[in-house]
């Protein structure tokens, strides 16, 4: 038997959920086209024969320019110093950018203190043909001795199963640390939060996805039925008009397709009540970010 943690790294919005969702075979992690969507780390384990494997999925290593950006960088390299292996991920559909030459600088920084292996795992190919795709790889390749170069497609499920093949014989043996039956250790009350984030994200534009977090206040289970309270906390009035929508109607959409995800992953009917609240400047502000777990 072996075991190992795999961190999954690189800049925002380069398919670290997505790549994460599909090798767990289910969706654990939310998802947008918006940068820093993952704001904490979050654990997901998968068992192939003879192996099983702890992927750390991390917040996107980008410039900080708030107190919450700064916490989510500082989580990410405190997961890229103590995992086993690690998966840097590069977008098959541009060459190396500056965000991509940041994020690997604190990779090399982690490798120097402690070598391990490091393999490269080039996104959404599924986008790019095969012509385009080879100086992609080659530019890459120049950048760092990766020991192991995997291109995939999370969305497609393209060759997933090959990148999980190579990564096995890079784990120690050993009997894993977690049960059997264990997915993730995020509780149902963060997944609930999560969910109305990612609606609230998909619904949204410019700086109102970024100044939102989402608290439950209340998590009561009655037989086949949750109870969910929920605040949404925005930092300006202009933001929290935005998010109601006229006549409430864009609150309610958000809401109403929260509500439908949490059904079909906890498995019963939910009553989710949401509210929106403003407090100005929360991303700079040490207590609100602890009660929120950032």
């Amino acid at each position: 038997m072996k075991f190992g943690t795999v961190a999954i790294i690189g800049r925002s919005n380069v398919g670290k959920s997505t790549l994460l969702n599909r090798l767990l075979g289910e969706k654990i992690a939310i998802v947008s086209d918006k940068p820093q969507t993952t704001r904490t780390r979050i654990l997901g384990v998968t068992h192939v024969p003879g192996a099983q494997i702890a992927f750390l999925d991390t917040p996107g290593l980008h410039k900080p320019e708030h107190l919450m950006n700064r916490r989510m960088i500082r989580t990410t390299v405190e997961t890229i110093d103590e995992a086993d292996l690690l998966y840097m991920l590069m977008d098959a559909t541009s060459l190396p950018g500056p965000g991509d030459l940041a994020a690997i600088k604190y990779m090399k920084e982690a490798f120097t203190k402690r070598p391990r292996p490091v393999i490269l795992v080039v996104t959404k190919v599924d986008l790019v043909n095969k012509q385009k795709l080879l100086p992609v790889l080659e530019s890459y390749g120049k950048l760092f001795a990766w020991t192991e170069v995997v291109p995939v497609s999370a969305q497609a499920d393209d060759n997933i199963d090959r990148l999980l093949a190579v990564t096995v014989p890079f784990l120690e043996e050993g009997e894993g640390a977690y049960d059997e039956d264990m997915v993730t250790d995020q509780t149902m009350r963060t997944l609930a939060a999560e969910m109305i984030r990612e609606k609230v994200l998909q619904a949204t534009e410019q700086e109102v996805p970024y100044s939102v977090a989402v608290e439950i206040e209340e998590f009561v289970e009655e037989g086949k039925l949750t109870r969910i309270r929920a605040t949404i906390f925005v930092e300006r009035e202009t933001q929290k008009g935005i998010l109601i929508g006229k006549q409430g109607e864009r609150l309610k959409l958000i809401s109403t397709q929260a509500r439908q995800d949490m059904e079909e992953k906890f498995g019963m009917k939910v009553f989710l009540e949401v509210w929106v609240k403003v407090k100005e400047a929360w991303r700079e502000d040490e207590r609100t970010l602890a009660e929120l777990g950032y």
